[in-house]
């Protein structure tokens, strides 16, 4: 018999007022400055630091309204586990022990890093509105302005020899462009090994964490980064052309409950498979949204430059290039594109 899965609602660890104004906040109405300082029990000067902080802190952009009043720039669809179940199939809301949406975390992957070690389910997944210390991979800041985005991990325990784990990161970047493909973002493309693009420009990203844990099964904790609706004032801080899936669809808002229940389902799905069938039934679907096939670019791994050009996966998941040499593969390095005399990291 399955369990009835255990939802679970967190409030920000810090009890930031900032938080909680953004939350006041999130139906994108004005609202005036002494109800709000009123309905939160602060001053009216405590109040206008986190107004303050709404932008500074959370990355969130604030409007004056005639009368005195402020609304946010954007309405946020705030998560709701309860949403986000019921979005989810039958077969896998019922697969998924707990489900846990925190206000604000340092980020998802270190939360279930350390929920790993005290016990946690695999299938645990964990969403954040906020993050303090977002990563990208080689630990590389990850932007992650409040109520904007999806921050969200999963853990997941198995029984995998260790070299086929870089094969998860391959898995998750090829369902979630194809589920984001069929929900209607046209020019979907993969660089490897995590990157999701769209015209060239970084619409997410995968990170892959490994696991043991005291007593516990061996675990990878997988966190996917997507840029779903983020102030255009946000971009002087991200090093490379970015887009949001708004722009990509082409539309002004992007039912983010339901965005996540789809990446959730196509990830736990996903995984099933990889562990059950291997790589092989994702390397032609990896291979279908890589748009830089053919391409010249250098890879670069630890103090080892290489150039050559871009001829998709191999079955055991390496990355294809071919040099002067002849064709080399590769588990791991960083991928610069040499396109057109640009370079798209």
């Amino acid at each position: 018999m399955v369990s009835e899965p255990r939802l679970s609602l967190f409030e920000s660890a810090d009890g930031s007022l900032a938080i909680a104004l953004a939350r006041r906040m999130a139906d994108g109405e004005p609202h005036d400055p002494r109800a709000l300082a009123q309905t939160l029990n602060v001053t009216i000067t405590a109040l206008e630091q986190a107004l303050k902080g709404l932008g500074s802190q959370l990355g969130l952009q604030l409007i004056a309204v005639p009368g005195g009043g402020y609304r946010l720039a954007h309405p946020i669809e705030l998560l709701d586990a309860g949403h986000i179940m019921r979005c989810l199939s039958p077969r896998c809301a019922t697969a998924i022990p707990r489900l846990e949406i925190h206000d604000q975390l340092d980020s998802t992957n270190r939360y279930l890093m350390r929920s790993q070690s005290h016990g946690a389910l695999s299938r645990t997944v964990c969403l954040a509105e906020y993050q303090r210390a977002g990563r990208g991979r080689l630990g590389r800041r990850w932007i992650s302005p409040y109520g904007a985005n999806l921050y969200l991990s999963l853990l997941w325990h198995h029984q995998l020899p260790a070299a086929a784990l870089s094969g998860v990161s391959l898995v998750a970047g090829a369902v979630v462009a194809d589920r984001l493909s069929r929900a209607g973002v046209t020019e979907m493309a993969l660089k490897w090994p995590n990157d999701l693009l769209w015209r060239r420009r970084k619409l997410g990203g995968i990170l892959i964490e490994t696991t043991t844990g005291t007593g516990a099964a061996p675990a990878v904790v997988l966190g996917v980064g997507l840029n779903v609706q983020m102030d255009p004032s946000l971009g002087a801080e991200i090093d490379q052309p970015w887009v949001d899936l708004c722009e990509a669809l082409g539309v002004g808002r992007v039912a983010r409950n339901l965005l996540a229940a789809q990446l959730i389902e196509a990830l736990v799905e996903g995984l099933e498979r990889f562990e059950r069938d291997g790589l092989a039934p994702f390397i032609e679907l990896w291979n279908a949204f890589d748009c830089f096939h053919g391409e010249t670019a250098v890879l670069s791994q630890g103090g080892q430059v290489t150039e050559g050009v871009l001829n998709g996966l191999a079955p055991s998941g390496a990355l294809r290039l071919r040099t002067a040499d002849g064709e080399r593969l590769y588990h791991a390095g960083e991928v610069s594109l040499r396109t057109r005399g640009e370079n798209a990291s």
